[in-house]
């Protein structure tokens, strides 16, 4: 297939790239660059079937034939103090999360090609349930400062699902939760780079609120399988379905194991109260991956975070 990936020198997008170019498919990426990197695509670029262009998806759009468009392009870190976060970028996330969305769904429309749209677990807020199904609409702020990436996802899911109804598009809306392996931008801040980071310079690592909040992360390895699985799977067509880990831990615990791996001296301190809307509890209902796409994920979580550290060590 010509498989056009928005967003695909960004963490995620990059793996998903190489992996599809393994599989022997010709991969465009577009991406802006302005909270991914190039050098992601190191690997990418050496590769015949691959091709690069920097293309804002907000803007008017070049014309591209393609069988299958994925669609990963936004400002991710919901770190207020990361300058590549969503707060820092508010108007470049919202306008690719609706106008981006909006302007691919078209181009896919052109050319009869499949679409996926990478949402988030952000869509169900500070959930009211303990594990969150699919089926879960969630407990969002429309207004609060997470809502530029909250809503705006949500409405590109709406979107979506319009031109599914309408347009008979064939896509596959997946909601990816907490993701964490090599390639995140130091500069993102997000929580486990911060704590690897701090960690390896035997900094102090730093935990917002009282530790209690918990969190499911998935290694890359393994959502690159279940992305893989939403692209190929004729059975994925129509579907909404979570990705992520259901293995859930404090962030307390998080800091602990990273302390440990990373044979670091760090002490672990408490510092500020947890930002507005900072969700409690994050798990994923992985039942519909599991019945549909056959998928869950195989890594554990000392394995993920021994190849993240590993990683992390070349940085700095």
């Amino acid at each position: 297939m010509r498989i056009l990936i928005a967003g695909g020198a960004g963490f995620i997008g990059s793996h998903l790239c190489e992996r599809l170019l393994a599989n022997n498919h010709q991969v465009i990426c577009w991406d802006n660059l302005i909270s991914s990197q190039e050098s992601n695509l190191q690997f990418c670029k050496q590769q015949p079937r691959f091709q690069f262009e920097n293309v804002d998806i907000s803007k008017p759009l070049p014309d591209l034939k393609c069988d299958f468009i994925a669609h990963l392009a936004s400002p991710a870190s919901p770190n207020h103090h990361s300058q590549i976060s969503y707060h820092a970028l508010p108007m470049e996330t919202m306008m690719a999360n609706t106008v981006g969305t909006h302007q691919l769904l078209e181009l896919a429309k052109k050319n009869e090609a499949g679409f996926l749209f990478t949402s988030t677990s952000e869509i169900y807020g500070d959930p009211e349930v303990p594990i969150q199904p699919e089926t879960y609409n969630g407990n969002v702020s429309p207004v609060g400062p997470r809502s530029v990436y909250d809503e705006s996802k949500r409405f590109g899911e709406t979107l979506v699902a319009h031109y599914a109804r309408i347009h008979k598009l064939d896509t596959r809306i997946v909601r990816i939760f907490n993701t964490y392996g090599p390639r995140i931008m130091i500069e993102d801040k997000r929580m486990l780079t911060n704590f690897i980071v701090q960690a390896l310079k035997n900094e102090p690592i730093t935990i917002y609120g009282d530790g209690q909040q918990t969190r499911s992360l998935c290694f890359i390895d393994d959502l690159i399988d279940g992305l893989n699985e939403m692209i190929m799977n004729k059975e994925a067509r129509g579907e909404i379905i979570n990705l992520g880990n259901p293995e859930e831990h404090t962030v307390l615990e998080y800091a602990q194991l990273v302390k440990k791996l990373s044979n670091s001296n760090s002490p672990i301190i408490f510092s500020e109260k947890l930002p507005q809307d900072d969700p409690k509890v994050r798990r994923p209902d992985l039942a519909k991956a599991k019945r549909i796409l056959n998928w869950q994920p195989k890594i554990s979580l000392e394995t993920g975070l021994k190849s993240t550290i590993a990683y992390y060590k070349k940085l700095i």
